[in-house]
Order: C-alpha cells, then structure tokens, then sequence
C-alpha cells in the first residue's frame, strides 16, 4: 500500500496526452466544484495497462488476475467476469459506509441511517465514482451502445451537478458494477476492511452527508399534503405513453415523462407537483 496520496501531477502523468488535456480544461471549468461530473471523454480503452487503475487506487494488487477479472463484462467473451466480484463489492461496501456512518452519527435513528446508507451506494453515486476517477475507461466490454450511454450520462450530470439527482438521471448500471467489483477485488487482494475504506473512500468523496440528504420528491409530496389532510392520488400511465400524473381533488398537480424509466418519471411529476403545490392549495 502506498503510503500517500498521489498528487494531481502524478495523476495527470498517468493519462493519454488527449485525456490530460481535457481534464485540465474540466477542471477549469468546474473551478473544483467536486461535482462528480469527471472529463468529458467516454471511449473505453480495454488495451490500457490495468496499472493505471493501481495508480488511480493508490493499492498494489499481490493478485493482478483480481484486477483483471474486476475489469472484464459479461458481454467480452472470457470464461469469467466480474459479476462474482461485483455480487461480493457490494456487500463491502454496505458494510465499511454502515461502519462509518453509525460512528459519524451516534445518535442518529436507524431510519436516517438506511437513508444515508442508500443514497451513498446507489447507482447514480458509484456511476459518478466510475466518471470521476476514469475507470470505466478500462472496462472491458462488447456492449454497442455503452460509450453512448456513458456520453448522456457524463451530459446530463453536467446539467445536475449536485451529489445525487434523485432519479432524473440515466444512469448505465455498468459504470456502478465496476465500482463494486472493484472493491470486491480489493477486499479478495488485501482481506482487510480497513484498508478497502483507506482506499475507497478517497474515490467516493464527496460522501453525502446527513444535513445534505434530501427528502424523495414523492415522499416529500406524500407529506405535504398529510400536511393539508389532502388524499393524493397517482395515475400511472407510463406503458402507454412514458407519463406518471398526479392527482389531489381529481385535479392534476404534477405530471413527469421519461422514456426509458418510470422510477424518472414518476420522480418528475412529485418535483412538478411540489413546485406547483402552492399555486393550488397554497402554504401552509
């Protein structure tokens, strides 16, 4: 284990020239907003020495094939993949962010824990890790459309720049399996959970904290109108045409779309409603 960070410089080092560039210039862009968005580049790179993850790391795998094996999809064609890893990764890391909430938030309930715990490892956040640090870069993978995936998602989290957009954002589940299988490698390498949290946590920064957990949006409107003692009623027209609406009154308050989930656009629709909540029922 190496026994510092490694510096911007040294990072930078480790990039094709292109990459470096375009990192430099993010950076400007973002003025180290920390916003998770990473470098605007998407094409994958599986020919790049798996050294590179190592240095990103800062850890020295004793058992190279772990890393490989981490790296590889189900879709490259070699007798093995990382779905073991990433099964294994994601227990993990449930574990050492349990750990380390119970001891930042002593008194805080279990409810507000599960909370924090699941908008911590959720897709959306390891998808931003994977962006953020280049990993996805070396994935080994024959998916056709995944680079494209990757580009609307490194788009869209440039538009919604906060730590979690509550499900308004497409999110390719590939770039949070490598996290996990990531860690699932590094605890097979090291058998240690301190030393998997020494070496994720860097990576999973900004960690959100508990002040900056928001309430769902459907929960949040649920609220609002107990509040009110107001029934709110959901229709869920998605199959038909991509559309979830909400109801107080028989009069519709919200209304989201979205064409590929219907998780984003019911989310939608309870972030119209609440905006449109006052102008109807006005506050309380």
């Amino acid at each position: 284990m190496a026994s510092s960070q490694i510096s911007n410089a040294d990072a930078e080092s480790l990039l094709p020239h292109e990459l470096t560039l375009i990192s430099l210039e993010d950076k400007d862009k973002t003025n180290g907003s920390g916003s998770g968005s990473g470098p605007l580049i998407t094409s994958t790179d599986p020919d790049q020495p798996l050294e590179m993850v190592e240095k990103i790391l800062n850890y020295e795998f004793k058992d190279k094939s772990l890393l490989l094996e981490a790296f590889t999809d189900t879709s490259y064609g070699e007798d093995f993949s990382n779905e073991r890893l990433e099964f294994f990764g994601d227990t993990i890391l449930d574990m050492v962010i349990t750990i380390d909430i119970f001891y930042s938030y002593p008194k805080e309930s279990p409810g507000s824990m599960t909370n924090l715990r699941a908008v911590n490892v959720d897709t959306e956040k390891l998808a931003r890790v994977a962006v953020k640090h280049n990993l996805y870069r070396f994935l080994r993978h024959k998916k056709p459309f995944l680079d494209n995936q990757i580009q609307e998602f490194v788009e869209a989290i440039e538009k919604n720049p906060t730590l979690h957009s509550r499900g308004l954002v497409k999110v390719p589940k590939s770039l949070a399996n490598i996290v996990e299988s990531t860690i699932g490698a590094l605890f097979m390498d090291c058998k240690s959970i301190e030393t998997v949290w020494k070496v994720i946590k860097p990576l999973l920064e900004p960690i959100i904290p508990l002040d900056k957990l928001e309430t769902h949006p459907v929960t949040e409107l649920y609220e609002m109108c107990q509040k009110r003692n107001l029934k709110l009623k959901a229709k869920d027209t998605w199959k038909e045409n991509k559309a979830y609406s909400f109801f107080v009154k028989d009069k519709l308050v919200g209304r989201g779309e979205h064409l590929i989930k219907k998780e984003t656009a019911r989310n939608c629709a309870a972030k119209d409603a609440i905006a449109k909540f006052s102008t109807f029922f006005g506050d309380l």
